[in-house]
């Protein structure tokens, strides 16, 4: 079977949102153009390094520059989207790999996401090649969502990605660990019922 590879070049929309109840959401990316719609499940702690870095990047790009390239310091609250995801929300695949890259001639944010593999192999450095082998693979490698993004909605994606990862349970004031509704049973307090 050929690579399925869901191009977005741009895309109408591109964001972080998640399905479920806090302490129960699924986490999606979703990108959407011309009547089309991907979406692909992710772990939160990969969408919250995901946005991280992505903003990290566009401050080195800025820096390396000297302010030359089009990227906003901050997101642009013109291309702010707060809106819920696209239903029906349909997984494509669960999300293994991530990888970033800056297009210097078009000035394009690139953001790749490719879908979970399991690999079986002896040694770790037997499981090391059949990784790269894999993911280097155009034609028969994993399923990948492929996303192109201007500074502005790099920095947009960035912004929402972090408030959507910020806006789960909040963590216990002793033991940080997120407390549900019903509280939780705090490790700092021996045991003791803490209520939210």
């Amino acid at each position: 079977m050929s690579r399925q590879v869901f191009l977005y070049d741009p895309p109408d929309r591109f964001v972080a949102g998640t399905v479920g109840l806090p302490g129960r959401r699924t986490f999606f990316l979703q990108a959407s153009a011309s009547g089309r719609v991907t979406s692909v499940a992710l772990e939160k702690t990969q969408v919250a390094a995901l946005a991280e870095r992505i903003d990290e990047l566009l401050d080195e790009v800025v820096r390396r520059t000297g302010g030359n390239a089009p990227v906003p310091a901050v997101a642009p609250t013109d291309v702010a989207d707060a809106a819920p995801l696209d239903a029906p929300v349909e997984e494509e695949f669960r999300v293994g790999t991530m990888a970033l890259a800056w297009d210097g001639d078009e000035q394009r944010r690139i953001v790749e996401a490719q879908a979970l593999v399991e690999l079986d192999a002896d040694t770790d450095e037997d499981l090391a090649d059949a990784e790269e082998r894999l993911l280097q693979d155009e034609e028969n490698g994993p399923p990948m969502l492929r996303v192109r993004l201007s500074g502005a909605q790099a920095r947009a994606f960035a912004k929402r990605a972090l408030d959507v990862v910020n806006a789960g349970r909040p963590p216990c004031p002793l033991c940080s660990l997120p407390l549900d509704p019903e509280g939780h049973v705090c490790p700092r307090q021996n045991g003791y019922r803490r209520d939210a």
